[in-house]
């Protein structure tokens, strides 16, 4: 049972080893995020977001915060598919294991720490102007610990021909260790872009990565941004995505979440101007001792504005999947235009989701729609593939992808198709 004791002093522990920030408006943020901690919710069933995730054994864990950037890194670094890549361990940038040097003299895309460091005033105009720190626990926590991360700044009319690739890793330990990685991200008018990541254990298998991003889009600029979740099954992971778009701004986001022992991933969507788009869409594959966490909330606030939010799940073993969606309408968006859907396979008995799109509408003049499916494979298709010579293990396989191939084809970076159809393969092969 998670009580206020359990949740303060877990909290407290981190905090105490915060170490320095590296200036003065920044020490006042994570205070100021440190304060609020005590009088938030507690994260306990009884609090509708975290009714189907249960955080406890986290909470009994103790992690060490790493305050201070690694003096190297033991294992090796993926292959990148683009030239401008970016290495972080435990949450830190690592220059030596980077390779920024083909970006264009005006993109600025680094270490977050860094730039605080040198007095960027861009980080200190932005940092925590999207990102609600009191939303949850892990958002004050993030917030309270804030140290190193993503800077990535566009000037406007700047457009990278290549992606910006980022590789999050863990360097391991006998102690657990907490990594908490905040990423800016801003792409000024016209600008354009496609931010890659891949979250990986690295060398460390039980560890809690949290990690929060804000993407701010002026207007006409446009983001491509896929995610690749593949941590180790007894990590924690918690990202959460904020979104603050400007007029005719477009968002195309993908997460394939394919690891991690609980994962939880939060996008948050807020239209500031009309005529943005925001497209969210997910796949996740679940087994045995496994949770995947998505909540999505967008808010369609200006007229309009249109979103497409469409998430899909393969579950087996005793995998658990929570979708909780909504999308809500206010009185004064007009011509709004929104979709919400959450798809899911139950490929063993014991495999179990719960699931809930919502819509909130207080417009009348809008087009908007959701709903979600959780169901087996039917056996006549099944049935249809064996009566032409395919063996039933098979004919599940190409079921099963050709259910996830939805998602994975509006991956516009073929490299990368490649791979996330290869590792949904290594995970069917394993069924």
């Amino acid at each position: 049972m998670i009580t206020a004791e359990l949740q303060k002093g877990w909290a407290k522990s981190l905090l105490e080893a915060a170490g320095s920030a590296p200036a003065p408006w920044l020490e006042e943020l994570r205070s100021s995020a440190g304060a609020l901690i005590d009088g938030l919710p507690l994260v306990n069933r009884k609090q509708e977001a975290w009714r189907y995730t249960n955080v406890e054994p986290l909470l009994k864990e103790s992690f060490r915060p790493v305050v201070e950037r690694p003096s190297g890194y033991p294992g090796e670094v993926p292959e990148a598919i683009t030239p401008h890549r970016l290495v972080f361990v435990d949450g830190w940038f690592m220059s030596e294991l980077s390779d920024t040097a083909l970006l264009p003299e005006e993109v600025t895309c680094g270490s977050l720490n860094d730039a605080i460091a040198t007095g960027d005033e861009r980080v200190k105009n932005r940092l925590g102007s999207v990102a609600d720190p009191g939303e949850h626990l892990f958002t004050a926590l993030n917030t309270a610990l804030v140290n190193d991360g993503l800077f990535l700044h566009l000037p406007a009319g700047v457009k990278l021909e290549s992606p910006v690739e980022l590789f999050w890793l863990n360097s391991g330990g006998e102690t657990p260790l907490l990594a908490q990685p905040r990423n800016l991200v801003i792409l000024e008018p016209g600008a354009e872009a496609v931010l890659v990541e891949h979250h990986l254990p690295g060398e460390g298998e039980r560890y809690l990565h949290n990690g929060l991003t804000e993407i701010v889009l002026d207007p006409g600029a446009k983001l491509d941004h896929y995610r690749v979740q593949d941590e180790s099954e007894q990590a924690w992971h918690f990202s959460r995505i904020v979104l603050d778009q400007g007029s005719d701004s477009r968002y195309h986001g993908i997460t394939l979440a394919f690891g991690g022992h609980l994962a939880r991933t939060e996008y948050n969507g807020l239209f500031t101007a009309e005529g943005a788009h925001c497209t969210l869409r997910g796949l996740y594959t679940v087994g045995d001792d496994q949770l995947q966490d998505f909540h999505l909330d967008v808010r369609h606030d200006v007229p309009h504005c249109s979103s497409r939010e469409q998430f899909k799940g393969l579950l087996y073993g005793k995998g658990r999947a929570v979708f909780d969606g909504r999308i809500l309408v206010a009185k004064d968006a007009q011509k709004s235009d929104a979709e919400l859907t959450n798809d899911n396979l139950l490929l063993t008995r014991n495999a179990e989701v719960d699931t809930k799109p919502q819509l909130e509408i207080y417009a009348d003049d809008v087009k908007a729609s959701h709903g979600t499916t959780v169901g087996q494979l039917e056996a006549n298709q099944v049935f249809y593939l064996r009566a032409r010579g395919i063996d039933e293990q098979k004919a599940v396989h190409m079921l099963c992808e050709g259910f996830a191939a939805e998602i994975i084809e509006h991956i516009h970076l073929e490299t990368l198709r490649e791979q996330a159809l290869a590792r949904l393969r290594q995970t069917l092969g394993n069924l």
